[in-house]
């Protein structure tokens, strides 16, 4: 049992949307976003929390809206995955700049920038104080980096997924279309589910469904969220069994 003022949480993995890395406009690489989520993770690094991070890529390219414009599926993926690199590395310098330890691990091999994924590695690095981002993806087309997100939780052994978005959880509606949209503070993945609610993307949320991996869905752009939720208070939404 932890003791009171300790962290609730002692593993974490940290999804990130590129949009949400694109600021207001969700496009490019906003500094003043990107320095945002930096102190919020060290604020969080400071209190011992082993932290890994998944990165997107939306605000560089989307696979998915480049096949409906006659690219390749699978080319656009890939394309995608590079993204999702150049936002990890953005990442990392903006935490090395506020002295937090890092390591970048991308599942497509590209030695001279970023580590390979290997999951004893990333453990290792973990142990050893250093936030971990993972780029790339799953290394696969046609898997988004919400399940990118879910392996790499299960295979750490994070003991939750911590999706940052920029609404202040899962609503039963869109909040920005109908201002009267319930928001769920708890929710099972069956009502989820049943509901048909988008907490994830299908194969995402099966597999922490599968593997009990409890998802926060909150937001990241409020100051000091992320260190209230491993701190054991009540935020956003959370989908567990």
């Amino acid at each position: 049992m932890k003791k009171t003022g300790e962290p609730r949480y002692r593993r974490i993995l940290l999804k990130l949307s590129g949009e949400a890395l694109g600021g207001e406009n969700g496009f490019g690489i906003s500094v003043q976003a990107l320095r945002h989520m930096a102190e919020e993770i060290a604020e969080v690094h400071r209190l011992g929390v082993q932290i890994v991070v998944v990165v997107g890529g939306g605000n560089i390219f989307r696979g998915l809206q480049g096949s409906e414009k006659g690219i390749d599926r699978a080319t656009g993926d890939y394309m995608g995955m590079l993204a999702t690199v150049i936002n990890a590395l953005a990442l990392q310098d903006a935490l090395e700049q506020i002295g937090v330890p890092t390591r970048v691990q991308s599942a497509i091999t590209m030695h001279q920038i970023a580590e390979p994924f290997i999951r004893r590695r990333a453990v290792r690095h973990l142990e050893k104080g250093r936030v971990v981002i993972f780029g790339g993806g799953t290394g696969n087309p046609y898997f988004s980096t919400d399940t990118a997100a879910a392996l790499r939780a299960n295979e750490v052994h994070a003991e939750v997924v911590l999706k940052g978005t920029k609404v202040d959880g899962v609503y039963d509606g869109d909040p920005k279309l109908n201002p009267k949209a319930k928001l769920f503070r708890r929710i099972t993945y069956a009502e989820a589910l049943q509901k048909q609610l988008k907490v994830m993307d299908s194969t995402a949320f099966t597999l922490c469904m599968e593997n009990k991996m409890p998802i926060i869905v909150f937001n990241m752009f409020r100051p000091h969220n992320l260190r209230r939720i491993v701190m054991g208070e009540r935020v956003g939404t959370i989908v567990t069994n």
